[in-house]
């Protein structure tokens, strides 16, 4: 006799707790995420399916198969996860579980989720994230970003957190945890410039997208 496991019709999706690295596309149009082990080489959006890592063509989650989105089920324990070195760059993630999943004792492996929420931690230096930065590495077409405080930023290829959430979509909220702020007066002229190169970096970009709008025209809006 087959032993079959319980089905469970919930009213609300469950809600789930994990880590993972944000990415930025190559062009820095779209923006998602991509895990730390299991699922790491396949970035995902903030509204997506999962996709089996193996190739399989199966519908995730298989029962023979470690594919699907997984999460647990405790948020503490999720954030205990960060304590681990190679983990120290990722950030938290609050996820509807969507579509078919197995329940486990500690957390869900399912086949569709819905990022709500994404909680950066603070920069490598010990200062509030003000910005998330190229993380020195990524996968082909995404770079993986880090939380960045205004002083470390210098330059390098970066979005604000709002933007992030916007090119994520989807309604996702994006928080920064705890930090060290800086205060204007700590800056010296190195950080000064930095600041000023992003600043002048934004407004770059939106002269660029206000003269695209005006090419397009009324009609196209």
């Amino acid at each position: 006799m087959r032993l079959r496991l319980p089905e469970e019709r919930p009213t609300e999706p469950p809600t789930g707790y994990k880590i993972a690295h944000p990415v930025l596309s190559q062009d820095g149009t779209r923006a998602g995420f991509t895990g730390v082990s299991l699922g790491g080489a396949l970035p995902y959006g903030a509204l997506d399916e999962a996709r089996c890592v193996y190739g399989l063509r199966h519908r995730a989650p298989h029962r023979r198969c470690d594919c699907g989105f997984h999460c647990v089920h405790d948020r503490a324990e999720a954030e205990a996860l960060l304590c681990a070195g190679e983990h120290r760059a990722a950030v938290l993630l609050e996820v509807s579980v969507l579509g078919a999943y197995i329940r486990f004792e500690r957390g869900f492996r399912y086949a569709r989720q819905r990022v709500r929420s994404m909680t950066v931690g603070s920069c490598a230096c010990g200062g509030a994230a003000a910005a998330l930065a190229d993380a020195g590495w990524g996968l082909p077409g995404w770079r993986v970003l880090r939380s960045a405080c205004v002083r470390c930023v210098r330059g390098r290829i970066s979005v604000s957190l709002a933007a992030f959430a916007r090119l994520a979509g989807e309604g996702l909220r994006v928080r920064a945890g705890q930090g060290v702020a800086s205060r204007p007066a700590d800056l010296g002229l190195p950080e000064l410039v930095a600041e000023a190169a992003l600043l002048q970096a934004r407004l770059d970009w939106f002269q660029s997208q206000l003269a695209r709008l005006e090419k397009r025209g009324p009609k196209a809006q």
